[in-house]
C-alpha cells in the first residue's frame, strides 16, 4: 500500500503549533526559537517528511537544478567535465540534469527548451559539431539565465566560456613533430567551423611556418574526427602516394583511426610516420605504441564552468562574460618521439 506523504500540517497538528511555525522553522527562519525549531526537525524526521521541492522553487525562484549539455556523454572528455561541474554544484546544494545532443543542432534547441521548461536555474554546454546557428542558446540568455559554454564555444555568443588554449596545444604539437624530423606533417580538423578546431589548425599552420616547412593544403584533412574519419583519410593519403613523415589530429579518436591503418599497411610508427592527438582520452595510454597527445584538463574545466555560472547567479544581470583558458599540456609518449641515431 501506498503510504501518505507527511506535510508541514502534520508536523503541526503533532505538537500543537501552526503550519506557517513549521514551515519557518524548516525553513530557519531566525525567528523561530531553537527549541522550537529542533522539535521540529524531530518531528519531521520521525514522520519521514519530505519537503516539496516544486512549491519550494515556485516560492524562492530558484530550483537548485542547472541544465548541462553535452555532444556525447559517452566519451571520458566530457564525463570527466560532468564529474568536475557536479564537484562544485553539489557543494553548493545544487544538482546537475545531463543531456546529450548527439552532435545534432535540432537535440541541442530541444534539449535547451525543456530545460527552460524544467525551470533550471541555468545552463551550462558545449556546442554540437552540426550546429550551425545559435539562436537557441540566445534563448537561453534572453531569458536571463545564465549560460556557460566550455570546450566548443562561439565568439558569436556573449556569455562565460572556459576553454585551453587550442591554438597554443596544437602548436605545441606541431613543433614537438618538427623537432623529431618531420616535414611533412599531415592534419586532421574539422569540417565544420566550430572555434576551437579553428584555433588548432592555425596553431599547426603557424608552427610550420615559424619553422620555413612549406603549407601543402593538399595534407590538410576535414571532417567529423572520428576514428572512421581517421582511417579515411590516411588510407587517401597513402592510396593518392602523398608523401607524408607525421599525422597531428585535432582529435584522439581520429589518430587512433590513422594508426590503425598505418599498422595494417606495415608502416613503422614512429620511425616512418609519427603521430600525435588531441584530448587525452584514456586509450591513449595503453595504445601500442602509447599515443603522444595534448592534456585539455578537463575536470579542471568543469570545476572552472561551475565557478562561472555561480559567479553569474549572484551576479545584478545574471550573465557573466567572464572567459578562463586553461594551458594545455603536451604528452609525449613513444607514438612521436623517433629513436635518436648513433653517429
Amino acid at each position: 500500500m501506498n503510504q501518505k506523504k507527511a506535510t508541514i500540517h502534520d508536523i503541526a497538528s503533532e505538537l500543537g503549533v501552526t503550519a506557517s511555525t513549521v514551515s519557518r522553522a524548516l525553513s530557519g527562519n531566525p525567528r523561530i526559537s531553537q527549541n522550537t525549531r529542533r522539535a521540529v526537525l524531530k518531528t519531521a524526521k520521525a514522520l519521514n517528511y519530505e519537503p516539496n521541492q516544486i512549491a519550494s522553487a515556485l516560492r524562492s525562484g530558484k530550483t537548485q537544478l542547472i541544465g548541462m549539455l553535452v555532444p556525447i556523454i559517452n566519451r571520458s572528455f566530457f564525463s570527466s567535465i560532468i564529474r568536475g561541474v557536479e564537484d562544485v554544484a553539489n557543494k553548493l546544494d545544487y544538482r546537475v540534469i545531463v543531456s546529450q545532443s548527439d552532435e545534432k543542432q535540432e537535440n541541442e534547441a530541444a534539449t535547451l527548451k525543456a530545460f527552460l521548461n524544467a525551470r533550471v536555474d541555468g545552463v551550462i554546454a558545449s556546442i554540437g559539431k552540426q550546429t550551425r546557428d545559435f539562436d537557441h542558446y540566445q534563448e537561453i540568455l534572453d531569458s536571463g539565465l545564465p549560460l556557460v559554454l566550455f570546450d566548443r564555444t562561439t565568439s558569436d555568443l556573449q556569455t562565460g566560456q572556459v576553454v585551453i588554449d587550442d591554438y597554443e596545444g596544437a602548436y605545441k604539437a606541431t613543433v614537438h613533430l618538427i623537432e623529431q624530423g618531420c616535414r611533412r606533417i599531415a592534419h586532421f580538423t574539422a569540417r565544420r567551423k566550430i572555434d576551437i578546431y579553428k584555433k588548432r589548425c592555425l596553431g599547426y599552420l603557424d608552427a610550420l611556418r615559424d619553422h620555413n616547412i612549406p603549407i601543402d593544403k593538399k595534407l590538410i584533412f576535414a571532417g567529423d574526427l572520428q576514428l572512421s574519419d581517421g582511417r579515411r583519410h590516411t588510407a587517401e593519403l597513402i592510396n593518392k602516394q602523398l608523401p607524408f613523415d607525421a599525422v597531428f589530429a585535432a582529435s584522439d579518436y581520429a589518430v587512433m583511426g590513422a594508426m590503425q591503418v598505418l599498422k595494417e599497411k606495415k608502416i613503422s610508427i614512429p620511425d616512418q610516420v609519427a603521430l600525435v592527438g588531441f584530448l587525452n582520452e584514456p586509450f591513449t595510454s595503453f595504445t601500442d605504441p602509447p599515443l603522444s597527445t595534448i592534456n585539455q584538463f578537463p575536470m579542471e574545466m568543469g570545476k572552472a564552468a561551475a565557478r562561472i555560472f555561480f559567479d553569474s547567479l549572484e551576479s545584478e544581470r545574471g550573465i557573466s562574460e567572464q572567459k578562463i583558458v586553461i594551458e594545455p599540456e603536451l604528452i609525449v609518449r613513444a607514438s612521436s618521439e623517433k629513436r635518436k641515431t648513433n653517429s
